[in-house]
Order: structure tokens, then C-alpha cells, then sequence
């Protein structure tokens, strides 16, 4: 077991910590939630005979090198927020979502995206880092496709958001930035389930667990919106 795993096997262990973590992200709808982090991190081999994970006694602290690995993920994240707010952003200025709902859920998810950039700006700062820089983006092309291209980027981008949380949730050495990853994660989650609604798609479309996206996926799938 490697340090990064700690947390979420302690979590998964000791009833008592995983009481204070659901209290500390939300209570019931967190331990949903959470139920699909496990899964998510841990395969069929790492599972015994009941279904639940496996797990066993965390190794040494690693405070150091988990704290560092954290403040990676934590500007990754923060990387993909500043796209967010900056598409919606662009999205609401240029007038081309005529449909009022539309537009209004645009402008409710902005907000939301700049919460968990204000957020995730705080958290690298309190770990001592570097908040990652604003990229510059392109989203020219989207915008001047008009409102169906629109809605589909937002759809596209917003459940890849959430497959970024996932990804990373196993990752994570600090039960508080799970915790606000989870948070976050279960919004991104919600925002792509009402933009898949509007396009007539699942609102699950991975089925009854979501499907986590790795770092170099994600970095992948965001470079064409990344002027530089």
C-alpha cells in the first residue's frame, strides 16, 4: 500500500473517521458519494468475498511527499476550474443561448465554478504553494457554433470534470482535500447530469458507477481549449 492510498483505506476501515469525513463534506448525499470513490479506486482483485474493499495498515505518514503530491492535484484542479468559469463566461457575453433556462443554468454554473476556484485557490495557498496560472483559452469556435455546439462542449466538459475528481480521488493523502474534492465532484456530477438532460442524454451515462478520467486523459481532452 502506498501513502497516497492511506487515506481512503483508513477512511474505508475506521467507521469513526469516515463518520467525521461525511460530516465534514455533507452527511447522507456524501456517503453516495463516497461509495463510488471506492469503487472507482479499487478493482474486483482488490475487493473480498462480501463485495467491500480490502484494505489494511497504513504505512508511514509521508507527510512530506503526500503534501506535495496534494498540492499538485489540487492546481491541476484548479487549472481545469479557471477553463470552466472562463468557457461559461465567454458563453453568457456573447448572447448566442437564446433560451432562457438554458442561460440561467449557465449563469447558476459559473457561479458555482468560480466558488471551487476561489475555493481551490485558498487550499494551495494554506499548503504553502503556488496557485497555478490562468490559461490563456480558445473557445471561439465553440461559441460561434452556435447554441447546440454550446450545450454539447458544456456537457462534454462538465462530465469530464467530474471523471477528473474521480481520478484522482485515490491520490490524495489529506482527508480535507478529499473531502473538498468529493464536494466538488458530486456538483460537476450534477451539472453534467442537467446538461445531459438538455441534450436528451443519460444522466448516467457511465451506468450506476461513474468512470474515472486520469490526469494525462483529461490534460489530453482539454488542450484544444488551451491557447497556451
Amino acid at each position: 500500500m502506498t501513502d497516497t492510498q492511506s487515506t481512503m483505506e483508513e477512511l474505508a476501515r475506521d467507521p469513526s473517521s469516515r463518520k467525521r469525513f461525511l460530516k465534514m463534506v455533507g452527511g447522507a448525499g456524501a456517503a453516495s458519494a463516497f461509495a463510488v470513490f471506492l469503487a472507482a479506486c479499487g478493482s474486483d482483485d482488490d475487493k473480498s468475498s462480501d463485495g467491500a474493499p480490502k484494505v489494511s495498515k497504513p504505512s508511514g505518514s509521508g507527510s512530506g511527499k503526500g503534501a506535495k503530491k496534494d498540492l499538485e492535484i489540487v492546481n491541476y484542479a484548479l487549472t481545469l476550474e479557471y477553463l470552466e468559469v472562463e468557457f461559461y463566461n465567454q458563453v453568457i457575453e456573447s448572447g448566442q443561448v437564446k433560451d432562457k433556462k438554458v442561460a440561467e443554468l449557465a449563469m447558476k454554473i459559473a457561479e458555482n465554478e468560480q466558488e471551487h476556484v476561489d475555493a481551490l485557490t485558498a487550499t494551495v495557498e494554506k499548503l504553502g504553494g503556488t496557485p497555478a496560472p490562468k490559461p490563456k483559452t480558445k473557445f471561439e469556435d465553440v461559441i460561434s457554433g452556435g447554441p447546440d455546439k454550446i450545450l454539447k462542449t458544456a456537457a462534454e466538459v462538465e462530465n469530464l470534470g467530474a471523471s477528473a475528481y474521480l481520478g484522482q480521488a485515490g491520490k490524495i493523502k489529506n482527508p480535507e482535500i478529499l473531502a473538498a474534492a468529493l464536494s466538488i465532484h458530486s456538483v460537476e456530477g450534477r451539472h453534467a447530469a442537467a446538461l445531459n438532460t438538455l441534450l436528451g442524454k443519460s444522466v448516467t451515462p457511465d451506468g450506476a458507477f461513474a468512470k474515472p478520467a486520469s490526469m494525462d486523459e483529461v490534460l489530453k481532452a482539454v488542450k484544444p481549449f488551451i491557447a497556451s
